[in-house]
């Protein structure tokens, strides 16, 4: 178990752990005594708790029989006594023992959300336009918390941004018209201006090719070849797999797949589907 977040507070070290210490982090104070059972029964489970938190949550316990001074300082009536502080105040606490959920839900909006490094990590790498880490990112970010807005706006930027629209489409549905700041619609924008630029005069054209040729394979991989350049990727694997399912040796449909898969985001669903779809073709 990590223990260096958990400290032993005393009358002089309590000012420095505790009201400097919280305008970092959150400081959990335990007052405690050797002689008090319930003391006993909590502290584990707060250790426990604490050690999950090595970089966010500090455990500080005050040993209430050579620390009365402290205690008195903070009024503290009965034991074990548990206080929450952040910011140099006490924003919460209880007397007794709670159950450790109970404990876990009053730490809970005081602590980073398992998805909240993931999503920073993402914005980063969107203001770098590394958009396809960004994917990445916002895709582990939005597997581990969905419901957040945040997260699905960021995910509908990034999949925007690699090509992803219809993804990114679907995500920018899902938003409450209450929702609806700056932040939606510059996403919003996003994906217009993607839309617009991935159908050009040329694509259509030779959409209509193929609508009308359909068995005709090297204009339906020069099709898949251009919605490739515009990031329009699902439905360049759609046309290149057509030709594969009916001739596995075209010309190099299968080089053509592979380049096309490559190129995706690392964790990006497509990529691992179409993979399994090759890899099945070709053994």
């Amino acid at each position: 178990m990590n223990t260096n977040n958990i400290v032993n507070v005393t009358l002089e070290n309590f000012q420095q752990v505790i009201l400097v210490g919280s305008q970092d982090k959150l400081v959990m104070v335990d007052f405690w005594a050797d002689w008090c059972e319930p003391c006993k029964q909590l502290m584990p489970v707060l250790e426990k708790i604490a050690a999950e938190y090595p970089n966010d949550l500090v455990l500080a316990k005050i040993d209430c029989e050579a620390e009365q001074q402290l205690a008195a300082q903070f009024g503290i009536r009965s034991l074990p006594t548990v206080a929450l502080f952040k910011n140099g105040q006490a924003i919460d606490g209880f007397a007794g023992v709670e159950p450790e959920a109970a404990i876990r839900a009053r730490l809970e909006p005081h602590l980073p959300k398992a998805e909240d490094e993931s999503l920073t990590q993402a914005q980063a790498l969107l203001a770098e336009e590394n958009y396809a880490d960004a994917y990445s990112a916002a895709k582990q970010a939005y597997d581990l918390n969905s419901e957040r807005v945040d997260v699905r706006l960021v995910l509908a930027e990034a999949a925007a941004r690699v090509g992803r629209i219809e993804q990114a489409k679907e995500l920018i549905e899902t938003i409450s018209m209450a929702d609806h700041d700056q932040s939606y619609h510059h996403v919003l924008s996003l994906i217009e201006l993607a839309e617009q630029a991935a159908d050009s005069p040329e694509l259509r054209q030779l959409q209509q090719q193929v609508e009308a040729q359909p068995e005709q394979f090297e204009l339906r991989l020069e099709l898949a070849a251009k919605l490739f350049e515009v990031q329009r990727y699902e439905e360049a694997l759609e046309h290149i797999f057509f030709v594969l399912s009916r001739e596995l040796g075209f010309a190099n449909a299968k080089e053509q797949a592979l380049r096309v898969i490559n190129s995706l985001p690392a964790g990006d669903p497509l990529a691992a589907a179409y993979r399994r779809k090759l890899y099945s073709m070709l053994y």
